[in-house]
């Protein structure tokens, strides 16, 4: 087998392993919310704990991108992906993070009724899942264009992140009695909004990654 042909290989395997987890970090933002809506307390804990296994794979990932950096002659395609994907598992790891925040807070919450019904939410959770999603199909077909329309989505999270946020305080001015519940939720919608704003950062090293260029993504621009 060729050098060439064994870094195709290796790299091959890299992006699967970086696709593996961001499978497992978008199922973690849905079982975490899920588990909030539901008051399940066991799903909050099979979050929590399935964060480990997020973390290692990032350092797995990790691992076989320095190895193959030390070992192979990577061209300058080849070293723009491996910075690339370096970069996308911190991130990735990260919104695993916000995930398991989310879960922490549905154990914190307990047996407490919710201060209302969630609908924004979950529907942050949507539109950050959707985000995610595209922007490791973006990933795959090195894709410039749909990283950036991925952009748009993050407006639409903010949007709803100054809702939840506006309501949330309107509940507290209310009743005192509901700052500490509002503020939970806050916490909950303020995770939501880190996730979007990580698979951004995601979106931008798959820019890089096409065109060789570092650029902040402004999506007041998009």
């Amino acid at each position: 087998m060729t050098t060439r042909t064994t870094l195709e290989r290796h790299l091959s395997e890299i992006q699967s392993d970086m696709l593996v987890m961001g499978s497992m970090v978008g199922k973690a933002i849905t079982r975490s919310v899920e588990g909030l809506k539901q008051r399940d307390i066991v799903a909050a804990r099979a979050v929590i704990k399935d964060d480990l296994a997020v973390n290692k794979k990032r350092f797995d990932i990790e691992e076989k991108c320095v190895r193959l950096l030390a070992t192979q002659q990577p061209m300058a395609g080849d070293l723009r992906t491996l910075v690339a994907v370096l970069s996308m598992i911190i991130d990735l790891e990260r919104i695993g993070d916000h995930a398991e925040g989310i879960a922490k807070i549905t154990l914190m919450l307990g047996d407490e009724p919710l201060l209302k019904p969630l609908i924004d939410i979950p529907r942050m959770a949507q539109r950050a899942g959707d985000m995610l999603d595209q922007s490791l199909e973006a990933f795959v077909n090195r894709n410039q264009h749909l990283a950036r329309q991925v952009i748009h989505l993050d407006d639409e999270v903010d949007g709803l992140y100054d809702q939840v946020f506006r309501e949330l305080v309107s509940y507290m001015v209310e009743d005192p009695r509901n700052i500490t519940r509002a503020t939970r939720l806050l916490w909950v919608a303020h995770n939501l909004e880190r996730i979007a704003d990580r698979v951004t950062n995601i979106c931008e090293r798959v820019v890089f990654l096409v065109t060789g260029k570092m650029e902040e993504l402004d999506t007041s621009k998009y």
